[in-house]
């Protein structure tokens, strides 16, 4: 790989994330970033949190790009990226925080499912009980909450049939299913929101 991956969303939206985890992590001490992408967000947030471990997670073919960003960045609370997919066994090692930022309208919907029996299983034994933080598009009621939401989704539509915005109500019940209770729903720029849990 010659360079570092680069996402532009990701330094457009990373200050907006981090007001609202720097509130919601401040009794946190090992975040799990599932789906790190670029790995952009994650050397952002370690350097400004760094009472944090912020451990990234991502499909094998994102690890190297992952790594070029932390090794740039030696920062002392970035471990090596783990393998990651959804669908497969999750980490062994304690966590007491998951974030994840523009994934769930990328998964299909039994993909999101286990995203969050997943994250069950993570946060089951954190002492403070866990938090679940994330970012992305959400519809409410069933209805897009901008034109823009509406012309993103058919464009995931019609990249993967099995992807799409999804219902906050039914990313509501999963995080219930899981023992997690809904502590904010905070409007983002671009019509995103940041969804925040806690056990």
């Amino acid at each position: 790989m010659s360079g570092k991956p680069h996402a532009p969303a990701c330094e457009r939206n990373r200050d907006p994330i981090l007001d609202v985890l720097r509130t919601h992590f401040a009794d946190c001490q090992r975040v799990l970033e599932v789906g790190s992408g670029t790995g952009q967000h994650a050397v952002y947030f370690a350097a400004a949190m760094p009472w944090l471990t912020w451990q990234c997670s991502d499909v094998a073919e994102q690890l190297p790009g992952i790594g070029l960003w932390l090794d740039g960045a030696e920062l002392a609370n970035t471990p090596p990226p783990l393998e990651l997919d959804v669908r497969g066994a999750w980490p062994q090692q304690s966590f007491d925080a998951v974030f994840s930022a523009n994934t769930l309208h990328i998964m299909a919907w039994p993909e999101v499912e286990t995203f969050f029996a997943g994250v069950g299983q993570i946060l089951q034994h954190a002492p403070q009980g866990g938090v679940l933080a994330v970012y992305g598009p959400f519809n409410y009621r069933g209805a897009y909450t901008s034109a823009s939401n509406r012309e993103f989704d058919e464009w995931l539509r019609t990249r993967d049939p099995r992807s799409g915005i999804r219902d906050f109500e039914s990313v509501d019940a999963l995080a219930r299913g899981i023992g997690l209770q809904r502590v904010a729903d905070i409007a983002m720029p671009a019509n995103n929101r940041t969804l925040v849990w806690r056990r």
